[in-house]
């Protein structure tokens, strides 16, 4: 699975990431924080990054272990 996050203000950044987000065929997403710039400098928007990759990360690894994989795996990932 890949999660793309881009600042809203970024807007090269964001033509770059819905090109790389069309190209993808595995599950995926793409969050841009509104107000955003290319570092999250901006008050609240590099929290809501946080906030945004946690609930992928946590949707995602729950489903990983649901099936099986990942998370239940005994040998370390390389």
């Amino acid at each position: 699975p890949t999660l793309l996050i881009v600042g809203g203000d970024d807007e090269p950044v964001i033509e770059m990431n819905r090109a790389a987000y069309r190209l993808l065929t595995c599950p995926k997403r793409l969050v841009i924080v509104p107000g955003a710039s290319h570092l999250f400098e901006e008050p609240g928007t590099l929290e809501e990054v946080a906030e945004q990759a946690l609930s992928w990360f946590q949707q995602h690894f729950r489903l990983a272990t649901q099936e099986g994989t990942g998370a239940q795996t005994k040998e370390p990932l390389r």
